[in-house]
């Protein structure tokens, strides 16, 4: 999708961010959606008119939600601005009103995205013994959360990072937790099999999880799982619940993404070798149960609590869309 012309510069930059990784990380992905829907609303400069700035914020919404089809914290997050809009809007509020709400909306959502991650740390640091060897994959904020509310509290912990090939997000969980003081050891992703028996808790976070408890995540994650399972290793996902997807309830399927194969074998390589053929996802899903526990900011749960989660959460949208349903089968 290309982005219309009036947007403002700034959110489109934010755009490019998400879709090229610069900005990485289902909660940081979230909150810069937020923070583009709030410069949206904050430099509008055309028409006034009610109708017309829902319909723009709408199409920024679009253009955000198109850069990365798999992580929900994506349109979950544009969809916390943009249903308190459309709610005003249906409420007959003015311009005025409506460019106000969508600016402190996001504006909450961000606050509410962080205090999350930090309230995950201090509920999910209660799993985490003194002497714990643990394992972690990728760059998850709410995972190094736990970890680091773990290690502040006096616990002597281990960490073992996956270094998370193809992009190496791995490296920046490695450095933030060697700033920290903590004892890690950076490995390759193929590695993990060969050390799980020296694991005590395996802590990942998630890009989306489903009504039925299964989580997606960063590529890999699965097979993280499937050798833990192996090696009676617990295996725990700590996510912000505005990371669980309500399509899912209505039977949606989970988009896996795939990316460049650029990302995989150099540019050279491939004009080299042009029949060449790479498959390059970026997530995996990992069936629940496989899964001892999900910590989110509002408690531990096991996964088949996903849907009551999301019922919690998303209930009024979820009732809506099988409303919706039932009328459109009803009528053809």
């Amino acid at each position: 999708m290309v982005a219309p012309q009036y947007f403002p510069p700034e959110v489109v930059k934010i755009a490019e961010g998400i879709k090229s990784m610069k900005i990485r990380g289902a909660g940081r992905i979230a909150r810069a959606a937020a923070k583009a829907l709030k410069i949206a609303a904050e430099k509008y400069n055309l028409s006034r008119d009610s109708e017309s700035f829902v319909d723009y914020l709408n199409l920024v919404g679009d253009y955000l939600k198109s850069t990365r089809p798999t992580a929900v914290s994506l349109p979950n997050a544009v969809g916390y601005v943009l249903i308190r809009v459309s709610q005003g809007f249906e409420e007959g509020m003015g311009f005025s009103e409506l460019r106000s709400i969508a600016i402190n909306s996001a504006k909450s959502f961000i606050e509410m995205s962080k205090k999350a991650v930090e309230e995950i740390g201090r509920i999910g640091s209660r799993l985490i013994s003194s002497g714990d060897t643990i394992l972690t994959h990728c760059n998850s904020s709410t995972a190094i959360s736990v970890i680091r509310h773990a290690f502040l509290s006096g616990k002597e912990i281990r960490v073992f990072a996956t270094e998370t090939r193809p992009k190496f997000q791995g490296l920046i969980t490695y450095r933030t937790l060697r700033d920290l003081g903590i004892d890690v050891t950076l490995i390759t992703d193929s590695a993990v099999r060969f050390f799980i028996k020296k694991i005590d808790k395996v802590i990942v976070g998630a890009d989306t999880i489903a009504a039925n408890g299964a989580v997606v995540n960063k590529i890999g994650t699965s097979q993280i799982a499937l050798a833990a399972q192996e090696a009676r290793v617990r295996f725990f996902v700590a996510s912000e619940t505005y990371k669980f997807s309500p399509a899912t309830v209505l039977g949606e399927l989970v988009v896996i993404e795939e990316r460049s194969p650029l990302e995989v074998v150099p540019e050279e390589y491939i004009k080299k070798n042009s029949d060449i053929i790479v498959r390059n996802p970026a997530f995996d899903v990992t069936p629940p149960e496989y899964i001892d526990a999900i910590i989110t900011e509002k408690g531990i749960i096991p996964p088949r609590a996903a849907i009551m989660v999301l019922v919690e959460e998303y209930g009024r949208i979820i009732s809506t869309s099988l409303t919706k349903i039932a009328v459109e089968e009803e009528t053809d």
